[in-house]
């Protein structure tokens, strides 16, 4: 093009259809009260939604205009409403209800049933000092199995509530006087110490690695009813070791850290059940602490038993991960870590396979 030559303008045609621009959704809430429950103090959980979907929710009265991409808004409706009607159950709303309703409709659709909400009052555990429900559909999930399946393995990452959820389903069972006992196992494997070189009797030595299940404990019941539920054996904490040779009836029967027992505990544990007694069996498999070349029983039993009447198996990942959003982080990196280092040895055994057939 010569210089000075005219640029003419181009040509619009009025006829063209402009761009739709994006609709606000507007929802609508009766209760004002619920409604300043349901923003938080100087709106906090709203910019918390709007930061977790990527969305403005704007207040206009006792409605909330919501902008923003087709989905997101969406999602967001889906937030607002779940929450809401989770205040009109007369539950309280708090960041961790706010995270997970957002974690919740952001779960892919599950290929049977529909996504998880923090209002479900069937997914809901009921004990002394909380009332608990799912933060994620695979938790929701989770609880479903644990009242309908007399044996549930509950595998996955630290957070996902796999350990913390059994408890307070087993304690549940016990209020409720649907079984005698609560029996709490972990079997006791040491980084790098024997037991026997640590202080104590054997329930001084065995006590720290059950310290997880007894904060769970506490957690649900008052501290007095724990004391008196340990003494007169309601309640059961041991090492798994104290397992063999018994028969559990009548009981809620739990085994925490699982990954780290061997195939032939894991059998004696699990043949140990009895009339009236159900067992959630949790573990996670990237961490087995076992000695090098000793298999890990949850392995084999969640291989050998998918499948079997009355078991279930629900497999966590990171997006269930519910403690402190670092965490989630955290995992998420070392499980791209561990996928890394199998794709590369996978490499380098095809690698030398071509070498040696070459």
């Amino acid at each position: 093009m010569n210089q000075g030559e005219n640029v003419s303008n181009p040509i619009i045609d009025p006829n063209t259809p402009k761009k739709p621009k994006n609709k606000s959704i507007l929802v609508e809430f009766e209760d004002n009260h619920l409604l300043a429950q349901l923003v938080g103090e100087h709106d906090r959980y709203l910019a918390r939604i709007e930061q977790g979907l990527k969305v403005s929710v704007t207040p206009r009265g006792n409605k909330m205009a919501i902008d923003g991409p087709s989905h997101a808004r969406l999602l967001a409706k889906q937030v607002l409403e779940d929450l809401y009607s989770r205040l009109q159950s007369g539950l309280e709303v708090t960041e961790g209800e706010v995270d997970a309703a957002i974690r919740m409709a952001n779960d892919s659709p599950p290929i049977e049933g529909k996504r998880g909400s923090v209002s479900e009052k069937g997914a809901m555990i009921v004990t002394k000092r909380r009332h608990i429900t799912p933060r994620s559909t695979n938790q929701s999930y989770y609880v479903k199995s644990l009242r309908d399946h007399e044996l549930v393995f509950g595998l996955g990452p630290a957070g996902t509530g796999k350990t913390y959820l059994a408890v307070a389903n087993a304690v549940s069972m016990l209020i409720e006087n649907k079984v005698d006992r609560i029996i709490l196992a972990r079997p006791a494997v040491e980084a790098g110490e024997k037991l026997g070189f640590l202080p104590g009797d054997m329930r001084d030595k065995i006590d720290p690695y059950l310290r997880p299940l007894y904060d769970a404990l506490y957690d649900m019941l008052p501290a007095e009813e724990v004391v008196s539920r340990l003494e007169n054996g309601e309640i059961e904490v041991a090492a798994l070791a104290f397992m063999r040779g018994r028969t559990l009836s009548n009981a809620a029967i739990i085994l925490d850290e699982a990954q780290n027992t061997t195939p032939v505990q894991m059998k004696m544990l699990l043949t140990r059940m009895g009339e009236n007694s159900s067992m959630a069996v949790t573990g996670d498999l990237s961490q087995i602490d076992l000695p090098l070349g000793v298999p890990s029983g949850l392995k084999e039993a969640v291989k050998i038993l998918r499948g079997v009447k009355g078991v279930d198996i629900i497999d966590f990942g990171e997006a269930d991960v519910v403690r402190h959003p670092l965490v989630t982080r955290i995992v998420r990196a070392y499980g791209e870590h561990d996928r890394e280092k199998k794709l590369n040895l996978e490499i380098k055994k095809k690698a030398k396979e071509g070498l040696e057939t070459g």
